[in-house]
């Protein structure tokens, strides 16, 4: 996500520096965490009563005429600042169905093949979110991450979606208002509470209304996916290849869905269902955020320096004592030696754990926050865990990237909940779900309520008849994309081969598994995908 929860708890190899690099991937592929994301479809109800979704339709295969000034523009490619790389801007109507009303500017990157053998063209790259930045990711972590053999013969690319970084970005709430955002209970125990609650909801929504009125109508996950293919085209690419991790699954899915001639080599990893709502999308990775946490609790209590048990202490103890840690700093915050004067309490403590649970190399340092926090009475440890997940920097300036996460998702789906009183209903589902962290989930569900753009999309199928080969990867553990919606996708899209990684944090490309990087690398260079049913530890 970057699958991430929602704008309040929001999706290498070898040595010790690439471990930083794979970390710093794997919180760029930790997606939209709650309220991920789906597009316009449509559903028609069965005789029998049900619904029955309908598959998102493929768009007719000629460009009409009024879209030919985008598809036929060329890219004027310039330094970026960052050795190796180049970066462009690109244009796509702000509003497809109006192409002459409009522009917006979108971000290109690329760093150019350099290695023997013949090219195979452009490999598209997205890191999930919605709202983590495309070209960041390739930058820090793809173009000089991804397999030697891979960026040999590839033009690595990454374009920001619109509304996101250096894209036209969505706009709302400052550092400081954010600060405060961030520290909303979401776990109220009362009238006062509740109305607090959804007060900060408002007002955040309040905000993207007014800083990005422009935008806030044309920031779904269908539009991002046609500028791919006009990225495609400037490119001179006559298929697309492309990499997506997360949320980034949907986005690639979805062109598939609309572009089916176009699919090159497509990998969806950490992939996501569209055919789900908002709330059962919701309670999904609530669960998967509670599997997660059973794997961390069974590790940490094998450890000398887990806080929250020793050994022969069951998960389900952990779990109780990790609540009641969080239940303390509900009424009694902590010093967490910020600048700002910012102290650990629940809802950034909780953010801090959840964070932790995308990568099983995080969990170390979780232990030594968690014991920094419940020992010595010191929070900085699960902050700067938060602050990282929320991309604040020491200065407390804030990316965009919860703004975009919320634009685009509530722009993909209808709202989970309508108000407080269908949360309070939904909690003890929620709760079963996770014991830990579902009450939270819960309430940080409840954002689109208050949104001031109805939603577009909904939740359908996607098949991509005529599709060429597409590689589907689910994690087994999976915290923020449940193997289930790779299993769903893979059973959706009529070309696709599902790759299982057994085993634990979010995605599986470049995060240690010999046999899913064999597997991925040489569907990329051969074009041959992996065995139907290939499972890899």
């Amino acid at each position: 996500m970057y699958t991430r929860p929602s704008p309040r708890t929001r999706r290498t190899r070898g040595t010790r520096a690439r471990t930083t690099a794979r970390r710093t991937a794997t919180l760029l592929t930790a997606a939209a965490l709650l309220v991920s994301a789906c597009s316009s479809g449509s559903s028609t109800t069965s005789s029998a009563g049900g619904t029955v979704q309908a598959a998102l339709a493929a768009l007719p295969h000629a460009t009409p005429s009024a879209l030919t000034p985008y598809y036929g523009q060329r890219l004027s490619w310039r330094d970026c600042g960052v050795p190796g790389f180049q970066c462009a801007t690109m244009k796509a109507p702000l509003d497809y169905a109006r192409p002459d009303a409009g522009t917006v500017r979108l971000a290109v990157a690329r760093k150019k093949a350099t290695g023997k053998g013949k090219p195979l063209g452009s490999l598209l790259v997205n890191p999930g979110g919605p709202g983590g930045s495309a070209v960041g990711y390739l930058q820090q972590y793809a173009g000089i991450g991804y397999p030697a053999q891979v960026r040999a013969r590839y033009d690595m690319v990454a374009v920001d979606p619109r509304g996101v970084a250096r894209s036209e970005p969505v706009q709302c709430l400052d550092g400081r208002q954010m600060d405060a955002y961030t520290q909303t209970d979401t776990t109220p125990d009362d009238q006062r509470e509740r109305d607090a609650l959804v007060a900060a909801d408002r007002k955040f929504a309040e905000s993207c209304g007014a800083r990005s009125a422009r935008l806030l109508r044309h920031v779904s996950t269908v539009e991002a996916a046609r500028d791919m293919d006009i990225l495609r085209a400037a490119l001179g690419d006559r298929k697309l290849n492309y990499v997506g991790a997360s949320y980034g699954t949907f986005l690639g899915a979805t062109y598939a869905g609309l572009f089916p001639r176009q699919v090159g080599r497509m990998v969806l990893d950490g992939a996501m269902d569209p055919t789900l709502d908002a709330r059962r999308l919701n309670l999904d990775q609530t669960a998967g955020f509670e599997t997660a946490f059973q794997a961390f609790a069974k590790d940490c209590v094998r450890q000398s320096d887990c806080p929250l048990g020793g050994r022969g202490t069951t998960p389900a103890r952990v779990g109780a004592n990790m609540k009641a840690f969080f239940r303390k700093l509900d009424t009694h915050p902590i010093p967490a030696g910020d600048a700002d004067g910012r102290k650990l309490g629940e809802p950034l403590a909780t953010t801090g754990v959840i964070a932790s649970m995308y990568d099983e190399a995080s969990w170390e340092q979780l232990r030594e926050a968690l014991t920094s926090a419940m020992r010595e009475n010191d929070g900085a440890g699960l902050l700067a865990l938060a602050d990282s997940y929320y991309e604040r920097d020491a200065k407390g300036h804030y990316s965009n990237l919860m703004m975009a996460n919320a634009a685009v998702n509530c722009l993909d789906l209808p709202p989970a909940f309508s108000g407080p009183e269908d949360v309070e209903k939904a909690l003890p589902e929620f709760e079963k779900a996770s014991p830990v962290f579902g009450p939270g989930l819960a309430w940080a569900s409840l954002n689109c309520a208050y949104w001031p753009v109805r939603a577009t999309g909904e939740p359908h199928r996607i098949e991509a008849k005529g599709a060429a080969p597409i590689v589907v990867v689910g994690t087994v553990r999976d915290p923020a994309t449940p193997y289930r919606w790779a299993r769903s996708l893979a059973r959706q899209l009529s070309s696709s081969r599902l790759l299982t990684y057994d085993g634990d944090g979010h995605t599986a490309y470049g995060r240690g598994s010999a046999c899913i990087d064999t597997a991925i690398d040489t569907y990329l260079l051969r074009g041959t995908p992996p065995a139907a049913g290939k499972r890899c530890s």
